[in-house]
């Protein structure tokens, strides 16, 4: 009985260690111009990406490993100067690449995800018998439903050139609308955080975005 609480208490500490992992910076939604070098993009890639894993203490058991690339106005900035430069990009044709991916931002929140469950079959997001879902909330706990959970069954060079991708993982492309049906932002600009979250019948595992607010709301800045 008691290695076994000793046990429970082992897997409880390594639990909170690697939920405790994520990156801790503060990062801009604002949409602005930046000024990125093609060496930049693993820095801000890095800075975007969010990994965790998730552990069932009663089985003492993994039962989530997923990582995720929050592909923001910042990232996608980064990301076109990079691609640009890789495949030798003229001027005109890297402002118009730039320019569309810019216009989907304003559209779409697009995350590059990849994640190891307990089974291929349960892992796969796109599959009737998973075991999760995904979902993007708010720092007031609002969810937001996916409107594109695309799986890349094998990647490319694009997909392995510009993101981590370890193996034996599924890959996936999710997307979120930037707004509600009421026009509202689903991240809004006095955000302070936003969470991908994997939800299902074995627990939940989030990733979370720590944000600076590209303005305050009213009712937070009475609070203060």
């Amino acid at each position: 009985m008691r290695i076994r609480a000793l046990q429970l208490l082992f897997f409880a500490v390594c639990a909170l260690t690697l939920s405790a992992c994520g990156s801790s910076a503060v990062l801009s939604m604002r949409s602005q111009p930046r000024a990125f070098t093609p060496k930049d993009y693993e820095r801000v890639c890095e800075e975007w990406t969010r990994e965790e894993n998730g552990f069932a203490l009663a089985r003492l058991e993994d039962t989530l490993h997923v990582s995720a690339t929050f592909q923001s106005w910042e990232h996608r900035w980064a990301y076109v100067i990079r691609y640009a430069s890789d495949y030798s990009l003229n001027t005109t044709e890297r402002t118009e690449l730039l320019r569309s991916s810019l216009a989907d931002a304003a559209e779409s929140h697009r995350f590059f995800v990849t994640l190891a469950g307990r089974t291929w079959r349960e892992s796969d997001l796109t599959s009737e018998r998973t075991a999760w879902r995904a979902v993007l909330v708010d720092d007031r706990g609002a969810t937001i439903a996916p409107t594109e959970l695309v799986r890349i069954p094998r990647p490319g060079p694009n997909e392995r050139g510009y993101y981590k991708i370890t193996p034996y993982r599924q890959v996936f492309r999710i997307a979120f609308p930037a707004r509600r049906a009421d026009g509202s932002a689903t991240i809004g600009p006095d955000a302070r955080r936003v969470t991908l979250r994997f939800t299902g019948p074995q627990g939940a595992v989030d990733l979370v975005w720590e944000l600076e607010p590209s303005e305050a709301s009213p009712r937070r800045t009475a609070a203060r």
